[in-house]
Protein backbone atom coordinates (compact mmCIF):
# COMPACT_ATOMS: atom_id res chain seq x y z
CA UNK A 1 0.00 0.00 0.00
CA UNK A 2 0.97 3.56 -1.05
CA UNK A 3 2.21 5.23 2.03
CA UNK A 4 2.99 8.96 3.46
CA UNK A 5 5.71 9.40 5.85
CA UNK A 6 5.54 12.41 8.64
CA UNK A 7 8.00 12.89 10.55
CA UNK A 8 7.24 13.92 13.65
CA UNK A 9 9.16 16.85 15.55
CA UNK A 10 7.24 17.44 18.62
CA UNK A 11 4.41 19.47 17.12
CA UNK A 12 0.59 19.33 18.86
CA UNK A 13 -0.81 19.20 15.61
CA UNK A 14 1.71 16.55 13.62
CA UNK A 15 -1.42 13.97 14.06
CA UNK A 16 -3.52 15.86 12.40
CA UNK A 17 -1.47 16.06 9.14
CA UNK A 18 -2.00 12.45 9.12
CA UNK A 19 -5.50 12.58 9.48
CA UNK A 20 -5.97 14.76 6.89
CA UNK A 21 -3.65 12.64 4.62
CA UNK A 22 -5.66 10.00 5.13
CA UNK A 23 -9.24 11.60 4.90
CA UNK A 24 -7.99 12.06 1.07
CA UNK A 25 -7.86 7.54 1.24
CA UNK A 26 -4.14 7.66 1.38
CA UNK A 27 -2.41 5.75 3.74
CA UNK A 28 -0.11 7.87 6.28
CA UNK A 29 2.08 6.58 8.85
CA UNK A 30 4.18 8.94 11.70
CA UNK A 31 7.81 8.07 12.89
CA UNK A 32 10.37 9.86 14.93
CA UNK A 33 11.74 12.83 13.11
CA UNK A 34 14.85 12.17 14.20
CA UNK A 35 14.84 8.56 13.37
CA UNK A 36 17.25 6.34 10.81
CA UNK A 37 15.67 6.81 7.39
CA UNK A 38 16.60 2.55 6.81
CA UNK A 39 14.52 2.51 9.56
CA UNK A 40 10.75 3.67 7.84
CA UNK A 41 11.96 4.32 4.22
CA UNK A 42 11.06 1.63 1.60
CA UNK A 43 9.51 1.46 -1.72
CA UNK A 44 6.13 1.97 -0.42
CA UNK A 45 6.85 5.52 0.49
CA UNK A 46 5.63 8.51 -2.29
CA UNK A 47 6.22 10.83 -0.03
CA UNK A 48 7.17 12.65 3.37
CA UNK A 49 6.09 15.34 5.78
CA UNK A 50 8.02 17.21 8.08
CA UNK A 51 5.68 18.41 10.73
CA UNK A 52 6.42 21.83 12.63
CA UNK A 53 8.13 21.60 16.47
CA UNK A 54 8.23 24.12 19.71
CA UNK A 55 11.75 24.41 19.50
CA UNK A 56 13.69 26.43 16.91
CA UNK A 57 15.93 25.68 14.14
CA UNK A 58 18.71 27.30 16.49
CA UNK A 59 18.11 25.28 19.86
CA UNK A 60 21.67 23.33 20.45
CA UNK A 61 18.27 20.39 21.56
CA UNK A 62 15.94 20.72 18.95
CA UNK A 63 15.12 18.14 16.37
CA UNK A 64 17.99 17.47 13.34
CA UNK A 65 16.64 15.09 10.76
CA UNK A 66 19.31 13.09 8.83
CA UNK A 67 20.67 15.23 6.39
CA UNK A 68 19.99 12.01 3.70
CA UNK A 69 16.08 12.05 4.02
CA UNK A 70 16.73 15.50 1.70
CA UNK A 71 18.23 13.06 -1.17
CA UNK A 72 15.05 10.54 -1.27
CA UNK A 73 13.63 10.57 -4.93
CA UNK A 74 10.48 11.84 -3.43
CA UNK A 75 8.44 14.84 -3.18
CA UNK A 76 8.93 16.12 0.04
CA UNK A 77 6.52 18.99 2.33
CA UNK A 78 7.88 20.95 4.99
CA UNK A 79 5.52 22.42 7.28
CA UNK A 80 6.47 25.40 10.31
CA UNK A 81 9.33 23.73 11.86
CA UNK A 82 10.18 21.65 8.68
CA UNK A 83 10.40 24.32 6.54
CA UNK A 84 12.41 26.24 8.59
CA UNK A 85 14.70 23.51 9.02
CA UNK A 86 14.99 22.78 5.30
CA UNK A 87 15.53 26.54 4.29
CA UNK A 88 18.33 27.03 6.92
CA UNK A 89 20.13 24.06 5.95
CA UNK A 90 20.21 25.27 2.45
CA UNK A 91 21.16 28.28 2.43
CA UNK A 92 17.74 30.64 3.07
CA UNK A 93 17.82 33.03 6.23
CA UNK A 94 15.48 32.17 8.86
CA UNK A 95 15.18 35.08 11.52
CA UNK A 96 14.36 34.23 15.50
CA UNK A 97 11.52 36.31 16.08
CA UNK A 98 10.95 38.22 20.24
CA UNK A 99 7.57 37.51 19.56
CA UNK A 100 5.30 34.25 18.18
CA UNK A 101 2.94 35.28 15.35
CA UNK A 102 0.24 32.83 16.35
CA UNK A 103 -3.43 33.04 14.59
CA UNK A 104 -5.03 33.71 11.56
CA UNK A 105 -3.24 35.60 8.49
CA UNK A 106 -4.24 36.13 5.01
CA UNK A 107 -2.04 34.06 1.94
CA UNK A 108 -1.74 34.98 -1.13
CA UNK A 109 -0.59 32.42 -3.88
CA UNK A 110 0.23 33.74 -7.38
CA UNK A 111 2.21 30.94 -9.03
CA UNK A 112 0.70 28.18 -10.52
CA UNK A 113 1.76 24.91 -8.48
CA UNK A 114 0.50 21.48 -8.22
CA UNK A 115 0.33 22.03 -4.30
CA UNK A 116 -2.07 24.85 -4.82
CA UNK A 117 -4.30 23.46 -7.35
CA UNK A 118 -7.97 24.00 -7.10
CA UNK A 119 -7.27 26.72 -4.36
CA UNK A 120 -7.87 29.83 -4.45
CA UNK A 121 -5.32 32.98 -5.01
CA UNK A 122 -6.06 34.49 -1.84
CA UNK A 123 -6.91 32.19 1.27
CA UNK A 124 -7.32 32.34 5.28
CA UNK A 125 -3.91 30.25 6.82
CA UNK A 126 -3.54 29.55 10.37
CA UNK A 127 0.26 30.92 11.38
CA UNK A 128 1.60 29.18 14.66
CA UNK A 129 5.35 29.80 15.10
CA UNK A 130 8.62 31.80 16.60
CA UNK A 131 10.97 31.86 13.88
CA UNK A 132 9.95 33.23 10.31
CA UNK A 133 11.23 32.38 6.40
CA UNK A 134 13.33 35.86 5.58
CA UNK A 135 14.87 34.32 2.36
CA UNK A 136 13.86 30.41 1.06
CA UNK A 137 17.14 28.81 -0.35
CA UNK A 138 18.94 30.65 -3.17
CA UNK A 139 17.66 28.15 -5.85
CA UNK A 140 14.42 28.09 -4.61
CA UNK A 141 11.30 29.85 -5.44
CA UNK A 142 9.05 31.43 -2.97
CA UNK A 143 5.01 30.25 -4.01
CA UNK A 144 2.84 32.53 -1.83
CA UNK A 145 3.36 35.34 0.23
CA UNK A 146 1.20 36.95 3.99
CA UNK A 147 -0.29 39.71 2.73
CA UNK A 148 2.44 41.62 5.06
CA UNK A 149 4.22 39.93 2.36
CA UNK A 150 6.54 37.55 4.42
CA UNK A 151 6.95 34.28 2.92
CA UNK A 152 4.37 31.62 3.22
CA UNK A 153 5.45 28.85 1.18
CA UNK A 154 8.55 28.46 -1.09
CA UNK A 155 9.96 25.19 -2.93
CA UNK A 156 13.40 24.20 -3.58
CA UNK A 157 13.77 21.51 -6.36
CA UNK A 158 16.90 20.11 -5.96
CA UNK A 159 15.45 18.32 -3.18
CA UNK A 160 12.15 17.99 -4.23
CA UNK A 161 11.02 20.24 -1.24
CA UNK A 162 8.21 22.01 -0.48
CA UNK A 163 7.81 24.11 2.42
CA UNK A 164 4.80 26.33 4.49
CA UNK A 165 5.24 28.50 7.04
CA UNK A 166 1.33 27.80 7.94
CA UNK A 167 0.04 25.10 9.40
CA UNK A 168 -2.66 23.36 6.73
CA UNK A 169 -3.86 20.58 8.98
CA UNK A 170 -5.55 22.57 11.54
CA UNK A 171 -9.20 23.51 10.76
CA UNK A 172 -8.65 27.05 10.84
CA UNK A 173 -6.56 27.24 7.90
CA UNK A 174 -9.08 27.41 4.42
CA UNK A 175 -8.11 24.55 2.06
CA UNK A 176 -5.83 22.92 4.58
CA UNK A 177 -6.70 19.63 3.65
CA UNK A 178 -7.02 20.44 -0.23
CA UNK A 179 -3.85 21.28 0.09
CA UNK A 180 -2.82 17.97 1.78
CA UNK A 181 -4.43 16.03 -0.33
CA UNK A 182 -2.87 17.69 -3.02
CA UNK A 183 0.36 17.08 -1.80
CA UNK A 184 -0.36 13.28 -1.15
CA UNK A 185 -2.23 12.66 -4.53
CA UNK A 186 -1.07 14.99 -7.17
CA UNK A 187 2.72 15.37 -6.27
CA UNK A 188 3.12 12.05 -5.11
CA UNK A 189 1.25 10.02 -7.13
CA UNK A 190 0.06 8.20 -4.30
CA UNK A 191 -3.12 5.90 -4.75
CA UNK A 192 -6.45 6.27 -2.39
CA UNK A 193 -6.32 2.68 -0.82
CA UNK A 194 -7.08 3.54 2.69
CA UNK A 195 -10.03 3.58 4.61
CA UNK A 196 -11.72 2.67 7.82
CA UNK A 197 -12.84 -0.38 6.87
CA UNK A 198 -9.31 -1.29 5.94
CA UNK A 199 -8.01 -0.21 9.09
CA UNK A 200 -10.50 -2.16 11.45
CA UNK A 201 -9.17 -5.28 9.43
CA UNK A 202 -5.54 -4.55 10.06
CA UNK A 203 -6.31 -3.41 14.26
CA UNK A 204 -7.84 -6.65 14.58
CA UNK A 205 -5.26 -8.78 13.40
CA UNK A 206 -2.79 -6.07 15.07
CA UNK A 207 -4.50 -7.15 18.12
CA UNK A 208 -4.67 -11.18 17.75
CA UNK A 209 -1.09 -11.22 17.40
CA UNK A 210 0.60 -8.98 19.88
CA UNK A 211 -2.14 -10.72 22.43
CA UNK A 212 -2.19 -13.89 21.47
CA UNK A 213 -3.82 -16.79 23.81
CA UNK A 214 -3.43 -14.32 26.81
CA UNK A 215 -6.02 -12.72 28.49
CA UNK A 216 -7.15 -8.97 28.25
CA UNK A 217 -8.64 -6.94 30.79
CA UNK A 218 -10.19 -3.31 29.56
CA UNK A 219 -10.94 -0.73 32.25
CA UNK A 220 -13.70 0.86 30.58
CA UNK A 221 -15.50 4.20 31.25
CA UNK A 222 -18.79 3.57 29.75
CA UNK A 223 -17.46 6.21 26.96
CA UNK A 224 -17.20 6.44 23.22
CA UNK A 225 -13.28 5.38 23.16
CA UNK A 226 -13.52 2.08 25.88
CA UNK A 227 -16.49 1.29 24.36
CA UNK A 228 -15.18 0.71 20.58
CA UNK A 229 -12.18 -0.66 22.27
CA UNK A 230 -14.55 -3.28 23.73
CA UNK A 231 -16.18 -4.14 20.53
CA UNK A 232 -13.06 -4.50 18.71
CA UNK A 233 -11.45 -6.83 21.32
CA UNK A 234 -15.12 -8.65 21.91
CA UNK A 235 -14.48 -9.29 18.02
CA UNK A 236 -10.71 -9.92 16.98
CA UNK A 237 -10.34 -11.76 20.26
CA UNK A 238 -12.74 -14.91 21.84
CA UNK A 239 -14.98 -13.33 24.55
CA UNK A 240 -13.37 -15.87 26.97
CA UNK A 241 -10.06 -14.37 26.75
CA UNK A 242 -11.45 -10.64 27.02
CA UNK A 243 -12.61 -9.14 30.89
CA UNK A 244 -14.36 -6.09 30.94
CA UNK A 245 -13.82 -3.97 34.55
CA UNK A 246 -16.03 -1.08 35.11
CA UNK A 247 -14.73 0.83 38.45
CA UNK A 248 -17.64 3.41 39.16
CA UNK A 249 -15.46 5.83 41.12
CA UNK A 250 -18.15 8.04 41.73
CA UNK A 251 -17.15 10.55 39.62
CA UNK A 252 -19.50 9.36 36.87
CA UNK A 253 -22.27 10.77 35.02
CA UNK A 254 -26.13 10.03 36.20
CA UNK A 255 -27.06 6.74 35.93
CA UNK A 256 -23.87 5.91 34.15
CA UNK A 257 -23.42 2.46 36.09
CA UNK A 258 -26.45 1.05 34.57
CA UNK A 259 -25.86 1.98 30.56
CA UNK A 260 -22.74 0.50 31.05
CA UNK A 261 -24.08 -2.48 32.26
CA UNK A 262 -26.66 -3.04 29.60
CA UNK A 263 -24.38 -1.77 26.99
CA UNK A 264 -21.47 -4.41 27.29
CA UNK A 265 -24.41 -7.33 27.81
CA UNK A 266 -25.39 -6.42 24.61
CA UNK A 267 -21.57 -6.61 23.00
CA UNK A 268 -21.29 -10.37 24.17
CA UNK A 269 -19.21 -9.41 27.03
CA UNK A 270 -19.09 -13.31 28.87
CA UNK A 271 -16.73 -11.44 31.96
CA UNK A 272 -17.99 -7.98 32.89
CA UNK A 273 -16.76 -6.73 36.64
CA UNK A 274 -18.53 -4.57 38.17
CA UNK A 275 -16.71 -2.34 41.24
CA UNK A 276 -18.00 0.13 43.43
CA UNK A 277 -15.69 2.41 44.78
CA UNK A 278 -16.74 5.53 45.08
CA UNK A 279 -15.81 6.15 49.17
CA UNK A 280 -12.61 5.40 48.16
CA UNK A 281 -11.83 7.74 45.06
CA UNK A 282 -13.53 10.53 47.04
CA UNK A 283 -11.00 9.83 50.75
CA UNK A 284 -7.86 9.71 48.23
CA UNK A 285 -9.15 13.11 46.95
CA UNK A 286 -9.82 14.86 50.04
CA UNK A 287 -8.14 17.87 50.38
CA UNK A 288 -6.76 18.19 46.79
CA UNK A 289 -7.48 20.74 44.18
CA UNK A 290 -4.52 20.70 42.02
CA UNK A 291 -5.77 19.70 38.67
CA UNK A 292 -2.45 17.65 38.16
CA UNK A 293 -2.32 15.98 41.33
CA UNK A 294 -6.05 15.00 40.98
CA UNK A 295 -5.47 13.12 37.64
CA UNK A 296 -2.70 11.41 39.39
CA UNK A 297 -4.06 10.26 42.33
CA UNK A 298 -7.61 8.79 40.15
CA UNK A 299 -4.80 7.32 37.65
CA UNK A 300 -3.28 5.77 40.60
CA UNK A 301 -6.32 4.93 42.50
CA UNK A 302 -7.65 3.22 39.03
CA UNK A 303 -4.92 1.03 38.83
CA UNK A 304 -5.00 0.14 42.67
CA UNK A 305 -8.57 -0.86 42.63
CA UNK A 306 -8.07 -2.56 39.38
CA UNK A 307 -5.17 -4.98 40.90
CA UNK A 308 -6.80 -5.57 43.67
CA UNK A 309 -9.99 -6.55 42.02
CA UNK A 310 -8.10 -8.91 39.87
CA UNK A 311 -6.49 -10.76 42.44
CA UNK A 312 -10.31 -11.71 43.56
CA UNK A 313 -11.14 -12.50 39.43
CA UNK A 314 -8.28 -14.93 39.44
CA UNK A 315 -6.69 -13.61 36.17
CA UNK A 316 -3.22 -14.82 34.83
CA UNK A 317 -0.60 -13.23 35.97
CA UNK A 318 0.27 -12.33 32.04
CA UNK A 319 -2.40 -10.51 31.38
CA UNK A 320 -2.48 -7.67 29.20
CA UNK A 321 -4.04 -4.11 30.13
CA UNK A 322 -6.41 -2.51 27.30
CA UNK A 323 -7.08 1.26 27.39
CA UNK A 324 -9.26 3.30 24.85
CA UNK A 325 -6.06 5.88 24.50
CA UNK A 326 -6.40 7.98 21.99
CA UNK A 327 -3.42 10.51 20.60
CA UNK A 328 -4.68 13.63 21.43
CA UNK A 329 -4.18 11.52 25.03
CA UNK A 330 -0.80 11.08 23.91
CA UNK A 331 0.50 14.31 22.59
CA UNK A 332 -1.25 16.65 25.44
CA UNK A 333 0.73 14.71 27.74
CA UNK A 334 3.84 14.50 25.53
CA UNK A 335 4.11 11.22 24.52
CA UNK A 336 3.87 11.85 20.87
CA UNK A 337 5.85 9.80 18.67
CA UNK A 338 9.28 11.37 19.46
CA UNK A 339 10.57 12.55 22.31
CA UNK A 340 10.03 16.66 21.64
CA UNK A 341 6.78 17.06 22.61
CA UNK A 342 5.77 19.56 25.42
CA UNK A 343 3.08 18.11 27.82
CA UNK A 344 -0.28 20.21 27.75
CA UNK A 345 -1.81 18.55 30.21
CA UNK A 346 -1.51 14.92 31.99
CA UNK A 347 -4.22 12.16 31.38
CA UNK A 348 -4.44 9.31 34.08
CA UNK A 349 -4.41 6.49 31.42
CA UNK A 350 -0.94 7.64 29.83
CA UNK A 351 0.83 9.77 32.69
CA UNK A 352 -0.08 7.15 35.61
CA UNK A 353 3.32 5.85 37.17
CA UNK A 354 1.50 2.36 37.44
CA UNK A 355 0.17 2.65 33.67
CA UNK A 356 3.61 3.94 32.25
CA UNK A 357 5.29 1.06 34.21
CA UNK A 358 2.90 -1.39 32.58
CA UNK A 359 3.82 0.38 28.66
CA UNK A 360 7.31 -0.17 29.66
CA UNK A 361 6.89 -4.08 30.00
CA UNK A 362 4.87 -4.18 27.12
CA UNK A 363 1.85 -5.21 28.47
CA UNK A 364 -0.50 -2.19 27.66
CA UNK A 365 -2.84 -2.79 24.42
CA UNK A 366 -4.21 0.31 23.18
CA UNK A 367 -5.76 -0.28 19.60
CA UNK A 368 -6.80 3.14 19.19
CA UNK A 369 -3.83 5.27 19.74
CA UNK A 370 -2.99 6.32 16.45
CA UNK A 371 -6.78 7.41 16.22
CA UNK A 372 -8.58 10.62 16.72
CA UNK A 373 -11.66 11.23 17.58
CA UNK A 374 -13.50 11.43 14.62
CA UNK A 375 -11.46 8.10 13.38
CA UNK A 376 -13.05 6.08 16.56
CA UNK A 377 -16.59 7.47 15.62
CA UNK A 378 -16.25 5.36 12.20
CA UNK A 379 -14.40 2.67 13.33
CA UNK A 380 -17.15 2.07 15.79
CA UNK A 381 -19.73 2.34 13.14
CA UNK A 382 -17.77 -0.26 11.36
CA UNK A 383 -17.81 -2.35 14.60
CA UNK A 384 -21.53 -2.82 14.00
CA UNK A 385 -22.10 -0.24 17.32
CA UNK A 386 -25.53 1.96 16.85
CA UNK A 387 -25.68 5.63 17.04
CA UNK A 388 -26.89 5.91 20.24
CA UNK A 389 -22.73 5.21 21.67
CA UNK A 390 -21.07 6.23 18.92
CA UNK A 391 -22.58 9.82 18.57
CA UNK A 392 -21.95 10.10 22.66
CA UNK A 393 -19.96 13.27 23.56
CA UNK A 394 -16.61 12.70 25.01
CA UNK A 395 -16.17 11.57 28.93
CA UNK A 396 -12.74 12.30 30.58
CA UNK A 397 -11.03 9.44 31.89
CA UNK A 398 -11.20 11.02 35.50
CA UNK A 399 -14.51 11.90 35.10
CA UNK A 400 -16.14 14.50 37.30
CA UNK A 401 -12.85 15.01 39.25
CA UNK A 402 -11.52 17.61 36.75
CA UNK A 403 -15.31 18.59 36.27
CA UNK A 404 -15.42 19.96 39.62
CA UNK A 405 -12.92 22.37 40.34
CA UNK A 406 -10.99 22.39 43.38
CA UNK A 407 -11.85 20.01 46.01
CA UNK A 408 -13.81 16.87 44.67
CA UNK A 409 -16.63 15.91 47.35
CA UNK A 410 -19.64 13.32 47.08
CA UNK A 411 -21.62 16.14 47.48
CA UNK A 412 -20.03 18.88 44.84
CA UNK A 413 -20.55 15.44 42.78
CA UNK A 414 -23.76 15.43 42.61
CA UNK A 415 -24.82 18.68 42.22
CA UNK A 416 -22.61 18.69 38.84
CA UNK A 417 -24.15 15.56 38.21
CA UNK A 418 -27.66 17.28 38.97
CA UNK A 419 -26.99 20.08 36.44
CA UNK A 420 -25.24 18.40 33.71
CA UNK A 421 -28.32 15.84 33.13
CA UNK A 422 -30.44 18.80 32.77
CA UNK A 423 -27.82 20.46 30.50
CA UNK A 424 -27.72 16.87 28.70
CA UNK A 425 -31.12 16.10 28.29
CA UNK A 426 -32.16 19.66 27.30
CA UNK A 427 -29.96 19.71 24.57
CA UNK A 428 -31.63 15.96 23.26
CA UNK A 429 -35.02 17.72 23.87
CA UNK A 430 -34.12 20.65 21.36
CA UNK A 431 -32.42 18.81 19.05
CA UNK A 432 -29.12 20.37 19.20
CA UNK A 433 -27.12 17.68 21.02
CA UNK A 434 -26.25 16.18 17.34
CA UNK A 435 -25.26 19.28 16.64
CA UNK A 436 -22.73 19.68 19.30
CA UNK A 437 -19.11 17.48 19.84
CA UNK A 438 -19.06 18.00 23.19
CA UNK A 439 -21.25 19.72 26.12
CA UNK A 440 -20.90 19.61 29.68
CA UNK A 441 -21.03 21.25 32.94
CA UNK A 442 -18.03 22.60 35.43
CA UNK A 443 -18.85 22.90 38.94
CA UNK A 444 -16.57 26.27 40.07
CA UNK A 445 -14.95 26.62 43.61
CA UNK A 446 -16.88 30.29 44.18
CA UNK A 447 -20.12 31.52 45.15
CA UNK A 448 -22.17 34.61 44.11
CA UNK A 449 -24.44 36.16 45.84
CA UNK A 450 -28.22 35.80 44.37
CA UNK A 451 -32.20 36.15 45.41
CA UNK A 452 -34.17 32.97 46.04
CA UNK A 453 -38.23 34.33 46.75
CA UNK A 454 -37.55 37.32 48.87
CA UNK A 455 -34.45 36.04 50.58
CA UNK A 456 -30.84 36.42 50.12
CA UNK A 457 -28.58 33.61 48.64
CA UNK A 458 -25.47 32.70 48.34
CA UNK A 459 -25.33 30.34 45.69
CA UNK A 460 -22.66 27.54 43.74
CA UNK A 461 -21.53 28.82 40.27
CA UNK A 462 -21.59 26.64 37.20
CA UNK A 463 -20.19 26.98 33.51
CA UNK A 464 -21.49 25.47 30.63
CA UNK A 465 -19.41 24.14 27.27
CA UNK A 466 -20.59 23.71 24.56
CA UNK A 467 -18.10 22.96 21.78
CA UNK A 468 -17.83 21.84 17.70
CA UNK A 469 -15.27 20.40 17.02
CA UNK A 470 -13.89 17.71 14.23
CA UNK A 471 -10.90 15.89 16.26
CA UNK A 472 -10.20 17.69 19.54
CA UNK A 473 -7.08 19.17 19.07
CA UNK A 474 -8.71 22.62 17.82
CA UNK A 475 -12.67 23.72 18.95
CA UNK A 476 -15.40 26.58 18.57
CA UNK A 477 -17.90 27.66 20.58
CA UNK A 478 -21.15 26.49 20.07
CA UNK A 479 -23.68 29.61 18.67
CA UNK A 480 -27.05 28.79 20.54
CA UNK A 481 -29.96 29.97 18.97
CA UNK A 482 -31.51 33.25 20.56
CA UNK A 483 -32.58 32.49 24.62
CA UNK A 484 -31.87 28.95 24.50
CA UNK A 485 -29.22 29.21 27.08
CA UNK A 486 -31.09 31.43 29.50
CA UNK A 487 -33.85 29.07 29.21
CA UNK A 488 -31.36 26.09 29.96
CA UNK A 489 -29.85 28.32 32.73
CA UNK A 490 -33.54 29.51 34.80
CA UNK A 491 -33.74 25.37 34.21
CA UNK A 492 -31.10 24.33 36.32
CA UNK A 493 -31.48 27.15 39.02
CA UNK A 494 -35.32 26.43 39.44
CA UNK A 495 -34.28 22.50 39.75
CA UNK A 496 -30.61 22.29 41.57
CA UNK A 497 -31.57 24.48 44.79
CA UNK A 498 -27.38 24.87 45.44
CA UNK A 499 -26.54 26.36 42.51
CA UNK A 500 -27.53 30.58 42.38
CA UNK A 501 -25.31 31.56 38.89
CA UNK A 502 -25.10 29.92 34.98
CA UNK A 503 -22.22 31.24 32.90
CA UNK A 504 -21.29 29.84 29.95
CA UNK A 505 -17.88 29.32 28.37
CA UNK A 506 -16.89 31.36 25.38
CA UNK A 507 -13.18 30.03 25.02
CA UNK A 508 -12.15 27.94 21.64
CA UNK A 509 -9.23 25.82 21.35
CA UNK A 510 -6.55 27.21 21.37
CA UNK A 511 -5.68 29.05 23.35
CA UNK A 512 -7.90 27.06 25.98
CA UNK A 513 -8.15 23.40 26.37
CA UNK A 514 -11.54 21.56 26.23
CA UNK A 515 -11.95 20.83 29.90
CA UNK A 516 -11.81 22.86 32.28
CA UNK A 517 -8.49 20.73 34.30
Amino acid sequence: MDRIVILDFGSQTTHLIGRRVRDAGVYAEIVPGVSAVESWYDDTVRGLILSGSPFSVYDENGPKPSRSLFDLPVPKLGICYGAQYAAHLFGGDVTRSETREYGPARVVSNVDDPLFETIPETFESWMSHGDAIAAGPSRGETLARSENGAIAAYSFPEARFTGLQFHPEVSHSQYGSTLLANFARRLCGARAEWNVERYRAEIETAVQKSVGDRTVLLLISGGVDSTVVAALLLRALSPDHVHLMYVDTGLMRRGETGEVRETLASLGARHLHIVSAADRFYGALEGITDPEKKREIIGNEFIRVQEREIRGAALPSDYLLAQGTLYTDLIESGHGVGRHANRIKSHHNVAAPMVVEKRDRGEIVEPLANLYKDEVRRLGTALGLPDSIVGRHPFPGPGLGVRVIGEVTRQRCDTLRHVDSLFISELRERGLYDEIWQAFAVLLPVRAVGVAGDERAYGQIVALRAITSVDGMTADVYEFPPGVLRSISARITNEVPEVGRVVFDVSGKPPATIEWE
